[in-house]
């Protein structure tokens, strides 16, 4: 089938599944922080834009964080059709840490997630408050244990081999849970994932400033104050990001050398090494083409020292290689919308500075353009971790061709089609329609749940809603019923 054998068929399945699958929960990771941090916000100073941007926000994150859930369900069947020899040997260790996110993490979101989103009206502030804030916490929990699972896979410890089966057993869990990668890896993915919705809360404000600069209108406080609070995150969390990216650029250096060659795209082992700005990887003729440098640079990156030793991919063996030519892009992509982000939080602070932070259109065509670039970063740096990692599932110990099915081409094949259009289909239209919502501006006293809203229960016909001493029919002044912040 175009040259293409079962392993590569498979790993392209389970990248293109899981490249959906993680955009969803970095969306609900950063949205569901925001959402306890406006309710917080609310209930501290009163304000009603506070109110208006979470019910405006909260409706999105609903959809969101449903395709996270139905997006994720694919990869366990995965697991069992197209790796289960990696599921095999690597289950004793994943396979708990996995349930305890289930139990954890998942539960939690789900048990709270309908009181977040339903019960405005029907519990007490505070308990409202306290739901929200445990679906975030909820998510971050989530976020953590898949990153030990996925850390564990980069940077093995706590384990022994039962040289009988190959399995990996579990000898240390503290050692298993964190390993040497896995703060690193936290850090960097959890900033990751509130910039992700930074910009795009962002993009959404200056949208609507744009278009309110077009048909000569004041934006309303919550446009405002949405933008004003993305850019604020953007002028401190991106050079945040910065310097994680950097110390896991270091941890990395350290245990997985092979990446850190494939990633900057050079071949000598060499102290004294320059950046290499722009190239391309030839892994047949083992150089890098077209070569750019920046003397000097990449011992100064790499080991903070204008004399340290850089690793070059031919002190490993071929057959012990990452694919150099993708993860060099993949990488280059993700620092370079790293450095626009850090650069975009800047002139916010400088417009804040000079007073035209609201009026500058520049400002605001340069935050929109930037709306799919936390997502982009993260795709990018998602390939660049797993395709360094190869060609091994578990580094060092189970190659990527031992853990594979023993599954035929036509069975992988067929059900890759199948993703691919059921994934642009369902999602696709998920997409547009969080789209058409973010395209209407928030509203004063935007709506949610009402109370005087009768609620039908199955096989019971709701009767009208009325408060006390209120006929069925009466209205609010001005032929509306009131909203429940009256």
């Amino acid at each position: 089938m175009f040259g293409i054998d079962a392993l590569t068929l498979a790993r392209g399945q389970f990248a293109f599944t899981v490249g959906f699958h993680i955009v969803f929960p970095a969306f609900s990771i950063g949205l569901a922080a925001y959402l306890a941090v406006l309710e917080g916000l609310w209930l501290k100073t009163g304000r009603q834009v506070y109110l208006d941007l979470w019910r405006y926000w909260v409706k999105i994150f609903s959809i969101g964080f449903a395709m996270g859930v139905v997006s994720g369900v694919v990869m366990s069947y995965e697991f069992g059709t197209n790796w289960s020899v990696f599921a095999r040997k690597a289950g004793p260790v994943l396979g708990p840490m996995l349930a305890y996110e289930v139990l954890t993490a998942f539960f939690l979101e789900a048990g709270f997630l309908g009181v977040m989103l339903f019960g405005m009206n029907r519990v007490g502030r505070g308990l409202h408050f306290l739901a929200t804030c445990l679906v975030s916490v909820g998510t971050l929990i989530s976020m953590s244990w898949i990153l030990a699972s996925n850390s564990w896979m980069q940077t093995p410890r706590g384990y022994t081999i039962d040289r009988a089966t190959g399995r990996f057993l579990p000898a240390d869990w503290w050692a298993i849970i964190f390993n040497p990668s896995f703060p690193y890896r936290l850090v960097h993915m959890g900033l990751a994932a509130f910039l992700c919705v930074a910009f795009v809360v962002g993009a959404v404000g200056a949208y609507h400033l744009l278009r309110d600069r077009k048909l000569a209108r004041r934006p309303s406080d919550a446009v405002r104050t949405m933008f004003s609070m993305a850019m604020w995150m953007a002028a401190i969390v991106a050079p945040l990001q910065i310097l994680a990216g950097d110390t896991q650029g270091l941890n990395t250096l350290q245990y997985q050398p092979a990446k850190i060659a494939a990633l900057e795209g050079d071949w000598q082992t060499r102290d004294h090494a320059p950046e290499i700005l722009f190239g391309i990887p030839n892994m047949k003729q083992e150089r890098t083409d077209y070569k750019i440098e920046l003397p000097l640079a990449g011992s100064l990156i790499l080991t903070h020292s204008l004399s340290g030793r850089v690793p070059g991919l031919l002190q490993f063996k071929p057959q012990d290689r990452p694919y150099s030519p993708l993860i060099f892009f993949t990488f280059r992509i993700m620092v370079g919308l790293g450095m626009l982000m850090a650069l975009l939080g800047a002139l916010s602070l400088l417009l804040r500075w000079r007073g035209t932070f609201y009026s500058n259109p520049w400002l605001h065509r340069f935050a929109l353009a930037m709306a799919p670039s936390g997502f982009i970063a993260l795709l990018c740096g998602w390939i660049t971790t797993e395709v360094g990692r190869q060609p091994y599932t578990v580094y060092g110990l189970l190659r990527t061709s031992e853990s594979v099915s023993p599954i035929a081409l036509p069975g992988i094949a067929t059900s890759f089609a199948a993703f691919v259009v059921v994934y642009f289909v369902v999602f696709g239209a998920g997409l547009v329609f969080i789209l058409r919502m973010m395209a209407h501006e928030p509203e004063l006293g935007e709506s949610g749940p009402n109370p005087r809203e009768p609620i039908r229960t199955s096989g019971i016909h709701p009767g009208p809603a009325q408060g006390p001493g209120e006929r069925p029919l009466d209205k609010h002044p001005g032929g509306a019923l009131p909203h429940p912040a009256e």
